[in-house]
C-alpha cells in the first residue's frame, strides 16, 4: 500500500510517498509484527543493503536501522534530497552473493 505526502519514519523527509515496511520481514515471521512507513527509496535501499534474515535478526526497529553504519551514511545523504527525488536502487554485490 502506498501513502502520499507523508513523512518517512527512517529519513524523516516530508511530502514523500511511503510504503509499509515490515520491521521483521514477513518471510522471517513478521507478518503480524510492527511495521513502519518508509519512503519508497529508503525501503528499497535497506532491502538492497541487507537480507531479510539480517533485518529480522539485528535491524528490526527504526532506531536500530538509524544506528546502523551503512544506513546512517545513506541517511546523511538522502535527507538532503528533495521529496521528489527518484532513484534506481541496486542490490549490493555482497547481498547478491548472500542470496545465491
Amino acid at each position: 500500500m502506498i501513502s502520499k505526502n507523508v513523512v518517512c519514519e527512517l529519513c524523516e523527509r516530508e511530502g514523500v510517498e511511503t510504503t509499509q515496511h515490515h520491521l521483521t520481514p514477513r518471510e522471517e515471521g513478521g507478518k503480524f509484527m510492527p511495521t513502519a512507513n518508509l519512503c519508497i527509496i529508503c525501503h528499497k535501499q535497506i532491502h538492497a543493503l541487507y537480507t531479510n534474515k539480517e533485518l529480522a535478526q539485528r535491524l528490526y526497529t527504526i532506531q536500530l536501522l538509524k544506528n546502523d553504519e551503512k544506513v546512517s551514511k545513506y541517511l546523511k545523504w538522502i535527507k538532503k534530497q528533495p521529496p521528489t527525488t527518484i532513484l534506481k536502487v541496486k542490490k549490493s554485490n555482497e547481498i547478491k552473493r548472500k542470496r545465491r
